[in-house]
């Protein structure tokens, strides 16, 4: 591979070069240093845009943007007529954004793992695949996976005849058996303001909220056999107005990573909130089973993906990727270059396997 590196503190705003003028390591590096928080991703979609069109030039395919909202869109290229397996996975990041660096044998950066380094991997693995003769694939870079799957939901309503899709989320490239599903609410709680040396005549929305919140903490949650304990989380709280002041309005957002059906924690959640908030979902995402492939490694993920917001119209759905969860989302995010170099030949293999099985 070849030694050349840029500055750690780079940030792509121009066309890349030809793919082939990129390794893996250094491609990495450039989308890293896109930032594409949610909602941001036009830079980096422009850039796997401009990265593709060469490659489906030479290579007899087709690149195109899927237009997700005004400055937002999905990156989407195939090669062959017919479409058997799609490698997919987000160009969205969380915040905050923060620049690539590496040594001997870690990428850091806001994305590396989750999912940018991912992305490298799988364009790595389609070109290695172009250049032996085969076709009958295509690659699917969506947005917002991180909030909402809004480049799912948009991929799910012009499905393209794929036969198996293969998510790419840190996996520490083994094949997730199973991963937990998503119920996201919105808390509003509202009061009357007042003179905190006088509480009597307001109403504190703040205290009302906290209340609710102690009482969610409270409710007991299910297990499954395979994906384990479901899990509830806090995760932001606005409100009030200044120290001095009884507050009239409070926001909180929680997140239960489900396990099995929804429908008895809706219960006791709408049964402990009462009449001291409004409870609004958000986001429901419901557990999956997977299944394996031959001579891969198996495990099992608690976080959720956008495979359920695909709705099974871009095929059946596999989940692996380089990387661990346990850095995403964190200021020390980073993958292994072992495991980028590791994934392009999984890639392939899984690709080869389940276009054998459709040829069958």
């Amino acid at each position: 591979m070849r030694t050349r590196r840029r500055s750690a503190r780079t940030f792509f705003s121009f066309a890349p070069p030809p793919c082939e003028f990129m390794d893996i390591f250094e491609l990495t590096r450039a989308l890293v240093d896109i930032e594409s928080v949610t909602g941001n991703e036009e830079r980096v979609g422009q850039f796997l845009y401009d990265y593709l069109a060469p490659l489906a030039a030479r290579f007899g395919g087709r690149v195109e943007r899927m237009d997700v909202e005004p400055s937002r869109f999905d990156v989407f290229a195939q090669w062959g007529e017919r479409l058997m397996v799609t490698l997919s996975t987000h160009m969205d990041t969380v915040p905050p954004s923060f620049a690539s660096r590496e040594d001997a044998d870690r990428i850091w950066g806001r994305g590396a793992c989750d999912a940018k380094g991912i992305i490298a991997s799988m364009i790595k693995a389609v070109e290695a695949l172009l250049e032996a003769g085969e076709r009958g694939f295509g690659m699917l870079f969506v947005v917002g996976e991180e909030r909402n799957s809004a480049g799912a939901y948009r991929a799910a309503s012009t499905p393209r005849g794929s036969r198996y899709i293969v998510n790419g989320e840190p996996t520490e490239n083994k094949l997730a058996l199973g991963c937990k599903g998503a119920l996201r609410y919105e808390l509003t709680a509202t009061g009357k303001m007042a003179h905190s040396a006088y509480p009597e005549l307001g109403d504190s929305a703040i205290h009302k909220l906290v209340e609710a919140l102690d009482r969610i903490l409270r409710i007991p949650l299910p297990s499954d056999p395979l994906l384990g304990h479901s899990t509830l989380n806090i995760g932001t709280i606005r409100g009030g107005r200044a120290p001095n002041v009884i507050a009239d309005e409070a926001w909180a957002e929680i997140l239960v990573r489900l396990v099995g059906d929804s429908v008895e924690i809706r219960k006791a959640l709408n049964n402990a909130v009462g009449t001291l908030a409004e409870l609004r979902e958000v986001l429901e995402l419901p557990p999956l089973h997977l299944n394996a492939l031959d001579g891969i490694d198996t495990t099992v993920v608690a976080y959720t993906t956008d495979i359920p917001a695909f709705g099974g119209h871009w095929g059946e759905p596999f989940l692996l990727g380089p990387g661990s969860i346990h850095v995403a989302h964190t200021p020390d995010e980073y993958v292994p270059k072992r495991q980028l170099v590791e994934a392009v030949e999984i890639y392939q293999n899984i690709i080869r396997q389940l276009c054998k099985r459709e040829s069958k």
